[in-house]
């Protein structure tokens, strides 16, 4: 007979124990027993515990509290908030804000509306094709949508003035959709949180993939103004508030260093100066002529004065601006009447977006008729953009 197979071999200690391991209760039987924590407050979450106690209070905004009641946001009023405000600070908005929503309250009322009579009620918030925008914009909803706000950032795209950053905070704040909402101050929160220090505008990418891995699917629009109100209040440009932020603690430029010196942004180029002449006839009652700007470029449709195009270099007072005439005797070449007793008042300096702009004033009186297609009126009804207000004080006559 073959013999028997020998007993296996004991194995080593640390062989057995991966073998056989032993229960926690029955290794240290005196030992409690250890629980998995539950996982603590999101981002999310401590962000909207904090804006549900310190949300600012604004005339298109419907509070934390009021929502949690049931009151939904009004599309159109979110609509008309985000239009006004953008390139426009939140306290030159609010004011102009309750006086048109209380001249059209609703986008029928808008859409109805003489386009003269919105351009008019725009004056002084400037970038005026937001205004134009807003008309067509409000037409097109009556015309083609019955009155009813497209609730996707898709349809709302499709709208005129309409783009991706609009699109998105209406989508969130009127109807809670998800998609992320990318303002400068969510933008300069992004970058300070997740330490993006690549220089905006080519961060933008970047933080919105970074704030899509944390956004809520619900309360997605009191998140988007969260943040808002964060970068605001808190998280502000220089000098940031860090020990009051509620995702303080999250906060990766604050754990490697300085917050403040994020966004990184990227050298401005120096805006240039244009140049341009402007007329300021005013007759017997003390009307002054005024006349409607072409539909496109800046002012677009707003009232204006009379003068020339705004060309790069300055036109000299003793060069093209004058041309010759009856007998030798000099004449403004552009001014809206042949008058010889235009006279320089001074100069009006406005600062656009992309460029400077210095124009040369003159006035002059006259006792002449006006014409049909004139346009006189009291310098004081005259709704201006701030680039004319600066010509009219400029001839001295605001």
């Amino acid at each position: 007979m073959p013999p028997s197979p020998a007993p296996p071999s004991a194995a080593p200690p640390n062989e057995q124990d991966k073998a056989a391991p032993e229960s926690a209760a029955q290794a240290s039987p005196n030992k409690p027993l250890r629980r998995k924590s539950k996982p603590g407050p999101t981002l999310a979450d401590r962000l909207l515990a904090w804006y549900d106690q310190h949300a600012r209070s604004l005339p298109w905004r419907v509070s934390p509290d009021a929502r949690r009641a049931g009151v939904m946001p009004d599309p159109y009023s979110v609509w008309l908030s985000e239009i006004m405000l953008q390139q426009t600070t939140v306290a030159t908005v609010s004011e102009r804000y309750v006086e048109f929503l209380e001249r059209w309250p609703t986008v029928e009322a808008l859409a109805a509306a003489p386009l003269d009579d919105v351009l008019a009620a725009w004056a002084g918030l400037g970038y005026y094709a937001r205004a134009r925008n807003l008309h067509a914009c409000a037409r097109v909803i009556v015309d083609d949508y019955g009155g009813v706000f497209p609730r996707t950032v898709d349809g709302l795209k499709e709208l005129p003035g309409i783009g991706d950053y609009t699109a998105a905070a209406i989508a969130a704040i009127a109807f809670d959709g998800s998609d992320v909402v990318l303002d400068g101050n969510i933008e300069r929160v992004g970058a300070r949180q997740f330490l993006i220090a690549t220089p905006v505008p080519k961060s933008k990418p970047a933080i919105r993939k970074a704030w899509s891995k944390v956004w809520p699917n619900e309360r997605s629009g009191d998140f988007a103004q969260a943040l808002m109100d964060l970068g605001a209040t808190v998280c502000k440009p220089r000098n940031p508030d860090c020990p009051n932020c509620p995702i303080e603690t999250l906060c990766v430029a604050l754990q490697e260093g300085d917050p403040s010196s994020l966004p990184k942004k990227a050298a401005k180029k120096a805006k240039p100066t244009r140049y341009g002449q402007a007329y300021v006839l005013r007759n017997a009652d003390g009307d002054v002529l005024f006349e409607r700007r072409p539909e496109q470029g800046l002012l677009g449709g707003m009232l204006g004065l009379p003068g020339t195009d705004w060309r790069a270099e300055s036109q000299p007072a003793a060069g093209p601006l004058f041309e010759t005439v009856n007998g030798g005797k000099p004449k403004h070449r552009e001014a809206p009447r042949s008058i010889k007793s235009w006279r320089y008042a001074g100069e009006a300096r406005h600062t656009f977006t992309h460029f400077h702009l210095v124009i040369s004033v003159y006035v002059a009186e006259t006792r002449g008729r006006a014409k049909p297609d004139e346009i006189w009126l009291p310098p004081s009804q005259a709704r201006l953009p701030t680039a004319m207000k600066k010509v009219l004080e400029a001839g001295a006559l605001t």
